[in-house]
């Protein structure tokens, strides 16, 4: 997919709704006498909504063919947009429809009756009726596709600034990678059953962790994890019965997202001297 500037289309679509809302007051406002003046104050604006309908597809466009697809969030701004499509296009019909209705002059066939002044008249006080409706209607149209990239923007922008926060907050809980035997542990630990005990030796007290798999922690490893917060003990209990060692919930995101930190190549194994004494004579 190609790279796109995000906050730049979004302040393109913002733009937008600015110019659906000066069409939206444009259409609101029009004065016109039926006839040629209404072709001429009427034609320009609908001209003017089919160019930003060409442009809301095209932003439509660049947004869904861009890695904007990927970001939580982005599939509403995309419906909103397709539908922001239909609204201006519609806008564009209830404008022709507009001049649809609106009667124009003109010499009648030969061998017909000219209009007379009553019947022009008369075709005007049945058009403006119905151009007025369909200017009424062409301007919430307007209003609709204004609306709507506002959201649009907004939320592309708060899509942006959510995904930023996520990055962040995943940076700053991931902390440094587990050791091999750091990894283990957490493992070890996650399936449950892991206690911490205290027993008496030789007048001095031992403390070990234990495991439901047998898997070796020394307490180093332990108290790594207790002070990184990904593992906590009940110390409600004596640590002669048994502390339960729990794995939390940044242990448990730790021990997905980390991988065991990747063990030193082993040395090349030295060449016996008898050997060395045969690859010399060669």
């Amino acid at each position: 997919m190609p790279s796109l500037n995000l906050p730049e289309q979004a302040q393109q679509v913002r733009d937008l709704a600015h110019g659906f809302e000066a069409l939206r007051d444009r259409v609101r406002g029009v004065s016109y006498t039926p006839g040629t003046d209404a072709l001429r104050q009427i034609g320009p604006l609908l001209l003017t909504t089919q160019d930003l309908t060409a442009t809301l597809l095209v932003r439509l466009g660049a947004l869904a063919n861009s890695p904007y697809t990927r970001t939580p969030g982005s599939h509403a701004s995309l419906e909103c947009l397709s539908s922001l499509v239909l609204a201006s296009t519609l806008a564009g019909i209830d404008l022709a429809r507009a001049l649809h209705a609106n009667p124009l002059e003109g010499a009648a066939f030969p061998g017909y009756p000219a209009y007379s002044e009553s019947d022009r008249v008369a075709r005007h006080a049945t058009a403006i009726p119905r151009m007025t409706g369909h200017l009424t209607d062409a301007a919430h149209q307007l209003d609709l596709s204004a609306t709507g990239c506002h959201y649009v923007a907004t939320g592309i922008t708060s899509d942006l600034a959510d995904t930023h926060d996520q990055a962040k907050s995943g940076q700053q809980t991931a902390g440094p990678a587990l050791s091999p035997a750091q990894y283990d542990a957490l493992k070890a630990l996650s399936a449950g059953e892991g206690k911490l005990y205290e027993s008496p030796r030789r007048g001095l007290g031992v403390t070990r962790v234990v495991t439901h798999n047998g898997t070796r922690v020394s307490i180093a490893t332990y108290r790594a994890l207790v002070k990184r917060e990904l593992v906590t003990a009940d110390t409600s209990t004596s640590l002669f019965h048994g502390q339960k060692i729990t794995v939390t919930g940044d242990g448990q995101r730790a021990q997905a997202q980390h991988r065991p930190a990747a063990a030193p190549a082993a040395l090349a194994a030295p060449v016996p001297a008898a050997s060395r004494a045969q690859k010399a004579r060669r």
